[in-house]
């Protein structure tokens, strides 16, 4: 289960992280761009999973309600821990309230997820739920790879000339 939060949480920062508007030039192009992934992740996601027609109707809107929430949150989130490092930093400010205000905003985004995991199961079974959460962090992950420079990866989410841990080199 922390696994699959943590999962989660790296998933709600990597979209946070995409959704950041770019300054100077081409700022209309990012987000073209941002669309574009976005599209790409529901066709990948869709088809993956093998939602039909009624499951992703009802999907969909779902998980964009929460991941507007998650969104909410990880601006909370990351206003607390500013504001924690600001305190830290400066030796100034309440610490112990600093702190609890950035875990209880952490608590909340993982309670988030997991009331969205529940309601995800209303709608599909387990296994495609399963398999929802695993391609949204293969998408993720070759977003990433992609963002980086490291070329395409292997379709598991390793960029290529990378072992995935576990695998041993021939």
């Amino acid at each position: 289960m922390k696994q699959l939060i943590s999962i989660l949480l790296t998933l709600s920062i990597s979209v946070a992280a995409l959704a950041q508007p770019q300054n100077g030039p081409g700022k209309g192009q990012h987000k073209h761009d941002f669309e574009k992934i976005r599209a790409e992740k529901v066709a990948f996601i869709t088809s993956e999973v093998g939602l039909t027609a009624e499951e992703a109707q009802a999907f969909w809107p779902l998980y964009n309600e929460i991941e507007n929430q998650q969104k909410e949150l990880m601006i909370a989130e990351r206003k607390a821990y500013m504001a924690l490092c600001k305190a830290l930093g400066e030796g100034q400010g309440d610490t112990a309230a600093l702190l609890d205000a950035y875990l209880k905003a952490k608590s909340a985004n993982q309670n988030l997820q997991l009331a969205a995991s529940d309601k995800y199961l209303k709608i599909l079974s387990v296994e495609k739920v399963a398999r929802f959460y695993t391609c949204d962090e293969k998408f993720r992950r070759q977003q990433i790879g992609k963002l980086g420079g490291r070329g395409h990866n292997d379709g598991r989410g390793a960029p290529q000339g990378r072992k995935p841990r576990g695998e041993k080199s021939k």
